[in-house]
This record gives C-alpha cells, sequence and structure tokens, in this order.
C-alpha cells in the first residue's frame, strides 16, 4: 500500500502503552511464522493442529494471558483485547481457541473454582499442555441458558450428569470440560475430565464457518464425578454468565482483526488491480466504499480500546460488553463483504482471506450472545423493561 494505513489516520498511538503494543507486535510475529502460512489450508481441509498450535501459543504466554498466577501472564485487559486483534487477524477460529481456553474455561476455574481444582488444572492449561472446553449451550438451549436440560443428581457423596452440550469449540481435543447443569440447587459448574467414564464428545463436521477450529458435541451419560468436581464459588446463571461476559470482551476485540485484514487486503487489491486503463483504487465509488470502512472499523477500536480502560479500572458493566460486541461485530461483518466487493470474483477464493473472514464472523456475530440478545440487553438497560420473559 503506497497510502496511509487505515488506523493512522485515527492517531490511537497515545491510547496504547508500550508493553501493551509489544504483547501485540509479538502475537502478530506469531501469527505471521505460526498460522498465516498454513491457514487457508487449515480452513480448506476443516483442520486445525490445535494441540500442537496451543503449546505454541502458551510458549508466548498468550493462554490465560489476562489472569492473575498459576503461570498466567497477568496482563492488562486492553493488552488481551490487542492480543485477540491479532489472532482473529489470522483467523478466527484460532483466536476462538485461545479465548474458549482463557476467557471460559481457565476463567471459570480461576473465578469459581476451589484451590485444588486452580491448581490441578490452571498451570497446565496455561502452557497448552492440557485443552479444556466450556458447556454451556444445549441443542436446545442457546440465547436461554436457563432452559438447559442437562441435570447433576446426588448419589450418596458423588455427583451424576446427564445430557448434552452442542457447538462447543474445542470439545474433541479437551483434557477437561467445565460443564454447567442443573442441580436441585440451581445451576452449577462441574470439572470434567473428558477421559471419566460416559463422556463423550463427537466433533462436528461439515461446517462452512470457523472451518479451522475444533466444534464439537459434549454426550454426558451417567458421568459420576466426586463431591469435589463441583465450582464451589458460585451457583445459578451468575456463573456461566460472567464467563461469557469475560469472553465477549475478547471478541469486541477480535472481531476487529478481521475487519483490520480484510480492508488492508482489499486496499493492496486495489492499488495493483488495473481496470478500464487505471487503478482499481482510484475510481470515487472504491474510495468511497475503502472510506467507509476506515471509519467503521477506527470507531470500533476506538471503542474497543475506551472498553478495555474501563476493564483495567474495574468499572465495565456487561452491558457496556454487549455495546462493544453487538457494535464491533456487526460492522466487521460488514467490512468483510463490502471488501469481497472489491477483490470481486477473486474474493471469492481461498487466496485471498476476505471470504474465510466474512464466513467466520456469521459464527462470531452468534456465539457469544447473538446480536439480538445484546440488542435486548441494551433495551433493557434503556427502558427498564426486560424483554426476555
Amino acid at each position: 500500500m503506497t497510502g496511509t494505513h487505515p488506523l493512522d489516520l485515527f492517531d490511537l498511538d497515545d491510547l496504547v502503552g508500550d508493553e501493551e503494543r509489544a504483547i501485540q507486535q509479538t502475537v502478530r510475529e506469531v501469527m505471521d511464522k505460526q498460522v498465516r502460512p498454513h491457514v487457508a489450508q487449515w480452513y480448506d481441509e476443516a483442520s486445525l493442529p490445535a494441540r500442537e498450535l496451543a503449546i505454541e501459543l502458551g510458549k508466548v504466554g498468550l493462554l490465560g494471558m489476562h489472569l492473575e498466577g498459576y503461570g498466567c501472564a497477568g496482563t492488562s485487559a486492553t493488552a488481551y483485547g490487542l492480543a485477540c486483534l491479532e489472532l482473529e487477524a489470522a483467523d478466527a477460529g484460532v483466536r476462538s481457541l485461545v479465548s474458549v481456553q482463557g476467557s471460559l474455561a481457565m476463567f471459570a476455574i480461576w473465578k469459581h473454582g476451589s484451590d485444588d481444582q486452580k491448581e490441578a488444572w490452571l498451570p497446565r492449561m496455561a502452557t497448552g499442555e492440557a485443552i479444556g472446553c466450556f458447556g454451556l449451550t444445549e441443542p436446545d438451549a442457546g440465547s436461554d441458558p436457563a432452559s438447559m436440560r442437562t441435570r447433576a443428581r446426588r448419589d450418596g457423596t458423588d455427583w451424576v450428569l446427564n445430557g448434552s452440550k452442542m457447538w462447543i469449540t474445542n470439545g474433541s481435543i479437551s483434557d477437561v470440560a467445565v460443564v454447567w447443569a442443573q442441580t436441585d440447587d440451581g445451576i452449577r459448574g462441574f470439572v470434567v475430565p473428558t477421559g471419566t467414564e460416559g463422556f463423550s464428545a463427537p466433533e462436528i463436521k461439515r461446517k462452512l464457518s470457523l472451518r479451522a477450529s475444533v466444534t464439537s458435541e459434549l454426550v454426558l451419560d451417567d458421568v459420576r464425578l466426586p463431591a469435589d468436581a463441583v465450582l464451589p464459588e458460585v451457583t445459578g446463571l451468575r456463573g456461566p454468565l460472567s464467563c461469557l461476559t469475560e469472553a465477549r470482551f475478547g471478541i469486541i476485540f477480535g472481531s476487529l482483526g478481521s475487519a483490520r485484514d480484510s480492508l488492508e487486503t482489499a486496499l493492496r487489491y486495489a492499488a495493483e488491480r488495473d481496470i478500464f486503463g487505471r487503478s482499481l483504487g482510484s475510481f470515487q465509488l472504491t474510495q468511497a466504499k475503502l472510506a467507509d470502512m476506515t471509519l467503521e472499523l477506527g470507531k470500533g477500536m476506538l471503542l474497543a480500546l475506551h472498553l478495555g480502560r474501563l476493564k483495567d479500572a474495574g468499572r465495565i458493566t456487561p452491558t457496556q460488553v454487549s455495546i462493544g460486541k453487538l457494535n464491533n461485530v456487526r460492522e466487521s461483518i460488514a467490512i468483510a463483504r463490502e471488501c469481497r466487493t472489491i477483490l470481486g470474483a477473486a474474493g471469492i477464493t481461498l487466496e485471498h482471506p476476505v471470504m474465510r473472514h466474512a464466513n467466520n464472523l456469521e459464527s462470531v456475530l452468534t456465539y457469544e450472545g447473538t446480536s439480538e440478545v445484546h440488542q435486548l440487553v441494551i433495551g433493557q438497560a434503556l427502558t427498564g423493561e426486560s424483554a426476555f420473559r
């Protein structure tokens, strides 16, 4: 590109600290080395060397990086967000691997687990030696997790779990699953070693989105667990929803990675593509598209950084996370789709990343709360009236 980078127009340097910028650059370099040369093939083959990749990501401290202790890096929330941006600029499937590991499975144990649970799992998860997944969504309980059918009952001092979970990232490769279930005392979380008898995790095939990612069903058939398998520090939906808020924060930044990579690709293509005797980028309609997309990318980045600072200060609310997730994913998928139009027919192939990003964002638009759910969260804050029930 011979022109100005889109985000340079917003002069964001003063909003990012030196350490955060160094972390972001490190993640970009790891993605350039470990992911970008291979991701088109992984996507085409619907595969991901997740266990090997997790070890590499663990070496640079990316897994649970925003958590304190147990071998975790303890970075700022903003640094974690910027890392998510660089991960998703490579591929949303890779960002999902890191997000589910750190912000769902590890965070659940770190926030709500016992000391023994933390010591048993978090150090190994931080290095990538152990992979975790998070079992909340069910075939008939997505946006309404309170209607989950998975149940845990007491049998003596043990717990016995029965039910199923759906659309679970990392499920088939996990060593441990955090599973949420109905009990006589309300919804509780359980730390389930995946080698436990009665537990299985068949992989979901034939996906058109997040193909470079492991997505699974979890099946629990009389899974017997000891009394200390339950997460002791939380009861009710507050537990899983706190984890979802943590993961949604990473998506606020991560989705912008898909948008930025798509826009950079479109800018390069527009500069190199000659049509009617001049560059595609010299036409008014192309420049109008590029200008509008740059505005939305920059506004999304400003929102993300502002929310990052609120989270670092301990002041962010779940409603503000919903604002960020709704806006940034919605605008990012629009940017990826518009960039595809600039690339024309070339945009539908895996020679360029924009269609891959657009397809991945279809999943990101839905998971961790659909756009409609986040609209209703914001609507409830504005009106004081719940539209959910």
